[in-house]
């Protein structure tokens, strides 16, 4: 019998379905607790979904467990991490009730011990410096006064980063003491209601909609600057041991502290053992991505950042060590890991929808390989409807192209791109 896993995401982040897609060609049964009008309800992996209400978030993940009755739960996003801690430490509370569900989660994501560490930006750091890791000297900043002695010992620029904060919303890059001083107080206050409600109603994002109305300040922290180049690590892990690992460097970003959209595949020893170091040190289980800044002048690598989630890229099928899946699935079923085969040959990777969001017109687009699911032309179509729905609310430029535009993409670079066009045009008038 095939395990199942229960991928769970809160928000419309489109890597979440190419996920489950990659999950459920590893052997998985898979099903997914999301939000409704989700893009994976488009794949047809899901053998069941459950939605994901933002009002009552813990008793939807509760009860998509308990519905599920899954081998091993993945978060797709942190919030859902947060929310798979919560409903450990409220079953934990209930005694032998309990016990299978805490389990569960022990199992999937590690020991809970490690819970509160990949959420505190400091705390993690500290953890990684004792395990011989290099990391940027990290404090916490409890106001401005902690801020003037920081920039006064280390310098500028510095960053400064939110606790429970992913994909760049809580970090800003600071040049000056005036823009130091606007960043620390903008990321120390609860989110705007009006924020938390329009990302809410148009992303189904309910990240910011109980720490808004709660008023809840995050805690910030300062970080010192390492100039040079970003890179990330994405692991699958069991029981403390990484099974397989993606480092890549990144190419292209959405802007300076969002999220990657180009990368290139790399080998680097130092960020292996730091990630095989985290992972033991924490005892991880799951899949998770490390975030790393190479330093221009010697290279060395430095860990910035631990997310406790699946990462963007955690789908790609890149060779032996390098099907973060297909390792996952041979842990949970005992089974020996299957070969298969590597999606490209090429070692630079344009993300799908995200560099075509930046730039519908990038080169990387033709010359790397543009990692667009050709498979699910209905995943595609909408994600591409998705992307020109929100580009009125987010972007100031005109960045997303036109489905006319992405379709002479798919003839331009694709051998059967004829094919994958017919395939998304008929879509379309469906």
């Amino acid at each position: 019998m095939r395990p199942t896993v229960l991928v769970a995401t809160t928000s419309r982040w489109f890597p979440t379905a190419r996920l489950a897609m990659a999950l459920a060609k590893a052997g998985f049964t898979v099903k997914a607790i999301c939000p409704s009008r989700h893009p994976l309800r488009k794949t047809g992996t899901a053998h069941e979904t459950y939605t994901y209400h933002g009002l009552s978030p813990i008793a939807s993940f509760a009860n998509a467990i308990a519905a599920a009755k899954p081998d091993i739960v993945i978060p797709g996003d942190d919030l859902a991490t947060q929310h798979f801690h919560e409903v450990y430490h409220r079953k934990i509370r209930t005694g032998k009730a309990g016990e299978a569900i805490c389990a569960l989660i022990e199992r999937s994501l590690g020991s809970p011990e490690s819970f509160a560490v990949v959420y505190a930006r400091t705390r993690s750091m500290e953890l990684a410096q004792e395990e011989g890791v290099r990391v940027p000297k990290t404090e916490v900043i409890t106001n401005t006064d902690d801020l003037h002695k920081w920039v006064a010992r280390t310098g500028l620029p510095t960053v400064l980063k939110a606790d429970g904060s992913c994909g760049g919303v809580g970090v800003r890059i600071v040049h000056t003491m005036e823009e130091a001083e606007r960043a620390f107080r903008a990321l120390a206050n609860p989110p705007l209601l009006a924020r938390a409600a329009k990302r809410a109603l148009i992303n189904q994002d309910m990240t910011l909609v109980w720490p808004s109305l709660l008023r809840l300040r995050p805690t910030v922290n300062a970080q010192a600057f390492v100039p040079g180049h970003e890179a990330t690590s994405t692991v699958a892990c069991w029981k403390g041991s990484v099974l397989a690992a993606l480092h890549l460097e990144v190419l292209s970003k959405t802007d300076s502290t969002g999220h990657a959209t180009v990368l290139r595949l790399i080998e680097d020893a130092e960020m292996s053992a730091a990630t095989e170091k985290m992972v033991r040190r924490l005892n991880l289980s799951g899949v998770h991505g490390f975030d790393f800044m190479r330093e221009a002048q010697t290279g060395n690598a430095f860990l910035i950042e631990i997310n406790p989630r699946a990462t963007q890229v955690g789908h790609l099928a890149l060779g032996p060590r390098r099907d973060l899946p297909a390792a996952l699935y041979a842990a949970v079923s005992g089974e020996a890991v299957q070969a298969t085969p590597t999606v490209t040959e090429k070692d630079t990777i344009a993300l799908f929808p995200q560099e075509w969001i930046r730039d519908s017109a990038s080169p990387f687009l033709r010359s790397a390989y543009h990692d667009v699911p050709w498979e699910a032309p209905k995943l595609v179509l909408a994600c591409i409807r998705r992307c020109r729905q929100q580009n009125a609310w987010y972007f100031s430029r005109a960045g997303v192209g036109s489905l006319r535009e992405f379709i002479a993409l798919a003839h331009d670079c694709h051998a059967e791109g004829s094919h994958h066009a017919a395939l998304i045009a008929k879509q379309s008038k469906s």
